[in-house]
């Protein structure tokens, strides 16, 4: 199986500069399923699952993020896939 499930929790300037809408657009033309949320703490939650390689452009493309982030720290955790969603997407 080439799948693999990502849970990534994206530090620094990363709420009110689209990382969220940005994040769903990049893993929904990778074809990726899961989530992206903010945290009330100010850090944003990222769940995907998807065909490994593509999981991996997800995670190099957060630690960078849209143009107007700044980004200090991606905490990543690895897990099996679960086929719990059925597309990305944005919650609240």
């Amino acid at each position: 199986m080439n799948r693999t499930r990502v849970h990534l929790v994206v530090s620094g300037r990363v709420q009110g500069v689209c990382f969220r809408a940005e994040t769903s657009a990049v893993a929904s033309q990778l074809d990726l399923t899961g989530f992206v949320r903010n945290l009330p703490a100010g850090d944003v939650e990222i769940l995907a699952e998807g065909d490994r390689a593509a999981v991996r452009r997800l995670v190099e493309w957060a630690r960078r993020g849209p143009s107007m982030a700044h980004v200090t720290n991606v905490s990543t955790a690895y897990e099996e896939p679960r086929d719990d969603f059925d597309s990305f997407g944005v919650r609240y």
